[in-house]
């Protein structure tokens, strides 16, 4: 629910959080070579992207759309019919954010230089290479199985969270329809073949996604899921973790915890928050139907999924950072609750 939107302001807060995602020093640093760090510092980045326009959630519905992206993201993660298909469902989201901003010549310039820097970066990657990144992404994700309403009418999600893995449709590109077994000798010609019957019915696809900066990416996955209009709701399965293991964990040291909030101030320092000017009072998005919904939301989200952000005021002065450094130093980042 929202107060007052119109379409101008909708284009306001696309164009401002668009434009804060692509911007060249955050690109830059998003690209380093770098260990996967974890879900309190995805979440920090989450949260200052949602507010660098003048639109404004509260903890409930910030807490709702995070919950909406990360599994989005899991499903097309998990169901990509080949690793190297990742690529192409990263395409297919470029494509929907260039659709946003096809007025805004400068800011679709920073998103076409993005998927340029992603070709260069990825698209030398073997197959194998993918094979790791995909298996890092889900390894992120494993213990996340927050049920989301347009999953389960889909009957891709079960009611304890987790996706469904189909056993029809077409198979990755590259690859045969299974139901034969070939035999080889030892010269490579082949001696014998058998078949065997499916379970599922399985087509080959007609042609591959196109990697090109414009194209027919084929795959669907990573297009927009909320096509048919519905109402979305997330719902939390339960803690992965009993209370006992979370605790332990909290104790456990990251020797990791400073060089990542170093990291994360260094990206950061390029998200600035936008205030509203004058008399703009900015837009207070909602995500639940009511304001009581909201409320209710934040009081029964489990502890253990909630979060503290932390907000870091990054700076080039010497000085400045040595402090920064002494204070993330200090502060209690291990997994911080």
């Amino acid at each position: 629910r929202v107060d007052e939107w119109t379409d101008v302001d909708r284009k306001r807060v696309m164009n401002d959080i668009i434009s804060a995602m692509f911007k060249r020093n955050f690109m830059e640093e998003l690209f380093k070579a770098q260990d996967l760090y974890s879900k309190k510092a995805l979440r920090t980045v989450y949260d200052r992207l949602a507010h660098t326009s003048i639109m404004r959630l509260n903890q409930a519905s910030m807490d709702k759309l995070y919950d909406l992206m990360t599994m989005a993201f899991k499903y097309q993660v998990l169901l990509c019919p080949r690793p190297r298909d990742i690529l192409l469902v990263t395409f297919n989201h470029l494509d929907a954010i260039k659709d946003f901003i096809s007025d805004s010549p400068g800011i679709l310039n920073q998103v076409d230089e993005t998927f340029r820097q992603l070709m260069e970066t990825y698209n030398c990657l073997s197959d194998g290479e993918f094979q790791l990144i995909r298996q890092t992404l889900l390894i992120f994700f494993q213990d996340m199985h927050i049920r989301v309403s347009i999953f389960l009418k889909d009957k891709v999600q079960n009611s304890n969270g987790r996706f469904v893995l189909p056993i029809s449709g077409p198979v990755p590109w590259g690859t045969e329809v299974p139901g034969l077994i070939r035999i080889f000798n030892h010269k490579g010609v082949e001696v014998k073949r058998s078949e065997f019957t499916t379970a599922g019915n399985y087509i080959t696809p007609q042609r591959e996604g196109s990697f090109e900066l414009y194209g027919d990416r084929v795959l669907k996955l990573g297009t927009n899921m909320y096509s048919v209009t519905r109402p979305v709701e997330t719902h939390v399965s339960g803690s992965s973790k009993n209370p006992a293991a979370q605790a332990k964990e909290n104790l456990v040291p990251n020797p990791l915890a400073k060089e990542e909030l170093n990291f994360l101030a260094r990206l950061l320092g390029g998200l600035d928050i936008q205030k509203p000017a004058g008399g703009e009072t900015g837009f207070r998005l909602n995500l639940f139907t009511t304001d009581e919904e909201e409320e209710h939301a934040a009081q029964t989200r489990p502890e253990e999924l909630s979060y503290k952000v932390i907000n870091i005021e990054a700076t080039q002065e010497p000085g400045r950072r040595a402090e920064l450094s002494r204070i993330l130093g200090e502060l209690e980042v291990t997994e911080p609750r």
